[in-house]
């Protein structure tokens, strides 16, 4: 086991007090770790002013140990060790020490310009100041409104309406041309039914109106108009007004009938469902109309860009109001370029083919030049 340490807790070990010295007691001597020496146990913490001299190194312990009360031990301690005492490996002075004043106890040097505001800082009293109409706000001076602060309220107020509003349009041009899609459609069927059942009823007089005395516009359906590279088709109304042509192109009723001397002319929106890719036909494309009683092949042969009050397009001869037609044509009108109408595309076409069709087998004398490939 070796040499007895002492503990942990500040407790010293001393030999017994017996008077009598061990026999293995001697100058430098070291227990053995067989002696069965009784020994007395005197914790510090029970008297922490007691003070212990040091012993010369290899001195023999003494053979008898007075115990004396704690203060008395502390005070017999003190007067022993003089006026600086040696405490475990503390050294302890009774005189106080003074240490000369360095550089770290100066005072911090005062900056005198730091309670002066910066460029571009205003300085406000946190007090409010009594006026003759009461106390006056703390922030008053720097929320009153001043020209300026009320020319950039208004600026800014108007940009956010105006960029409010610009919003508001473009989701309503999206709505008209992507999402009623399916209102469109759902139209076109219902038209397309009323359309087969007038055309299908032997009692039924044919809705076409004729050119001696149109129809008003809305009362009645011209037919069919088809183009086979868009794989699209759409019943025709009577009337451009805006009710009209809401669903379904329109034939321009003071122009002339399918298959007619004349320039028949049908206008239409630029949607989706409609003529939204009208500007994608060349020269020599086919477009097909039906009635109830006949084919109509037409094949383009002229595209243009007009203004709105370029009506003259829709004139029996196209951009010649005052001449006479000799040919049969068609004429499609649009808005221009997409999203937007201050321009018309205009699509010419003429007439080069005709065909009877058989009320009682509807698809059977197609041309095939009207069906899609």
């Amino acid at each position: 086991m070796g040499v007895t340490a002492a503990p942990t807790d500040a407790t010293t070990t001393f030999g017994a007090v017996n008077g009598d010295k061990p026999a293995w007691a001697g100058n430098g001597a070291v227990r053995p770790n067989n002696d069965p020496s009784p020994t007395t146990v005197i914790r510090t913490i029970d008297a922490p002013t007691g003070m212990l001299p040091t012993l010369p190194a290899g001195a023999p312990l003494p053979g008898k140990l007075t115990v004396l009360p704690p203060g008395a031990a502390a005070q017999a301690a003190r007067e022993a060790a003089g006026p600086e005492a040696t405490v475990g490996a503390a050294s302890v002075s009774a005189t106080p020490v003074v240490r000369p004043a360095g550089p770290e106890d100066a005072e911090p040097p005062t900056d005198v310009d730091a309670d002066k505001p910066k460029r571009g800082e205003r300085v406000v009293k946190l007090r409010p100041e009594q006026t003759g109409e009461g106390y006056k706000s703390v922030y008053s001076e720097l929320t009153r409104p001043t020209i300026g602060s009320k020319i950039r309220t208004g600026i800014r107020t108007s940009g956010e309406v105006m960029i409010t509003f610009g919003l508001i349009v473009l989701l309503f041009a999206g709505y008209q041309v992507f999402g009623n899609s399916a209102k469109v459609q759902s139209e076109q069927d219902n038209l397309a039914q009323e359309l087969d059942q007038a055309w299908n009823d032997p009692t039924v007089a044919p809705t076409t109106p004729n050119a001696a005395a149109p129809a008003a516009p809305g009362d009645s359906l011209v037919g069919r108009l088809y183009i086979p590279k868009f794989d699209k088709e759409w019943v025709v109304v009577n009337g451009v007004q805006p009710d009209d042509i809401k669903y379904a192109p329109g034939h321009y009723p003071d122009t002339a009938l399918p298959g007619q001397i004349g320039n028949f002319s049908v206008a239409g929106h630029r949607i989706k469902k409609i003529f939204w890719r009208l500007d994608e036909l060349d020269d020599g494309d086919v477009i097909g109309v039906e009635t109830r009683d006949s084919w109509y092949v037409y094949h383009v042969y002229k595209s243009e860009v007009v203004r709105p009050h370029q009506v003259e397009v829709v004139a029996p001869v196209p951009g010649k109001p005052k001449a006479k037609p000799t040919k049969a044509l068609l004429t499609l009108t649009t808005c221009n370029p997409k999203f937007n109408n201050y321009e018309r595309l205009i699509v010419h076409a003429e007439l080069v083919s005709k065909a009877p069709r058989d009320p009682s087998k509807p698809d059977a004398g197609m041309p095939a030049e009207m069906k899609a490939s």
